[in-house]
């Protein structure tokens, strides 16, 4: 309150120094004119006159200019106030905001967005805490569990190999995790890719399709693959995990005997891959936080994976100069649209 009464008070400090400084600048002038002898006639009552409507005139500019202050300092006050809430953590502040395109009212719905993104920063970083604890104390606690059971003398041979193969499944789970984890930080701290070469973008693909065909052939999936002959310059490895992941992705939540389609076409200069499937779909919550760190279109976790696959895919396109776009309803299937710029 004492800051906004400072503000306040150098106002009124600054506007009646202006209007002493403009008064005293027309008397002087009066005197000059005078001087002159541009003005002569009734020059004492004139200049006495004269006088009393300039000190008249800077207390009706004094009272104006604190009357309008007043209004006019409001929202910059209100703005104080809500900022000093959101230094203490306080992001659910909002302002009202008048229908003006005045810079005070631009500045106060500026800080509206800009405490709405705040906000779901905080709530993000909330949840990817959240989940961040829960994927990884999961299979510790699991390996744990499973290692004390290994000490017991009663067990039989074949409990013996069912618990440490558990063990080692937990364990690579871990790994896994931890080798993600890593590599997606790499990946969001670099601004440029290196080691550009020139490649067979549909023989990548291709090659990505057989490196899966036991998974896919396990659920007797019908393969559908439409690739022009392209050749492209970019980071072949990064790229690779683009396609593994999303061809990953469309085996793993399609159910038996279902469809997988992979096409490659050029379209103004562009490579624009597409990968369908007619697996389970995804309702409008799951689409929008697709790409978060650790979301999981399944609560149940019936599906295996630790949610940072796609966080990585849209992070390797965004550096090769591309987007990616889902499509996806539920018991409809999903098609993940990737578009890469030349480089």
């Amino acid at each position: 309150m004492r800051k906004h009464r400072s503000l306040y008070a150098r106002l009124i400090l600054y506007s009646f120094c202006i209007l002493v400084a403009s008064n005293f600048l027309a008397g002087l002038s009066l005197m000059l004119l005078h001087a002159l002898g541009v003005v002569r006639t009734g020059i004492p009552r004139q200049v006495l006159s004269t006088a009393w409507a300039l000190v008249l005139a800077v207390f009706i500019g004094l009272f104006l200019s604190a009357w309008l202050g007043k209004k006019y300092l409001s929202p910059i006050t209100r703005l104080i106030d809500a900022t000093a809430q959101v230094a203490k953590g306080d992001f659910s502040v909002r302002l009202e905001v008048e229908n003006s395109g005045d810079e005070v009212n631009s500045l106060m719905r500026s800080f509206n967005s800009m405490t709405q993104q705040l906000g779901s920063m905080e709530i993000f970083r909330s949840d990817f805490i959240n989940n961040f604890s829960h994927e990884f104390r999961t299979p510790i606690v699991s390996i744990r569990g499973f290692a004390r059971q290994l000490l017991r003398d009663d067990l039989t041979e074949e409990q013996r190999r069912e618990y440490a193969t558990i063990i080692a499944a937990e364990s690579e789970r871990l790994s896994n995790l931890a080798t993600n984890i890593l590599r997606l930080s790499s990946l969001e701290n670099r601004e440029i890719l290196t080691d550009l070469t020139t490649f067979r973008l549909d023989e990548q693909l291709r090659t990505s399709i057989l490196l899966l065909e036991k998974a896919w052939e396990a659920k007797q999936l019908q393969l559908n693959v439409e690739l022009e002959d392209m050749d492209w310059l970019g980071n072949a490895d990064l790229l690779s995990q683009v396609w593994l992941n999303l061809i990953g992705n469309a085996i793993k939540f399609t159910p038996e005997n279902g469809q997988v389609t992979v096409t490659l076409r050029r379209e103004n200069g562009c490579a624009v891959v597409c990968i369908a499937d007619t697996g389970i779909g995804m309702d409008e919550n799951a689409r929008e936080h697709v790409f978060d760190k650790f979301f999981q279109a399944d609560p149940s976790h019936h599906f295996e994976g630790n949610g940072l696959g796609m966080a990585l895919v849209k992070r390797i396109v965004e550096l090769s100069h591309g987007k990616i776009q889902c499509q996806s309803a539920v018991g409809q299937g999903t098609t993940f649209t990737v578009t890469l710029a030349a480089m």
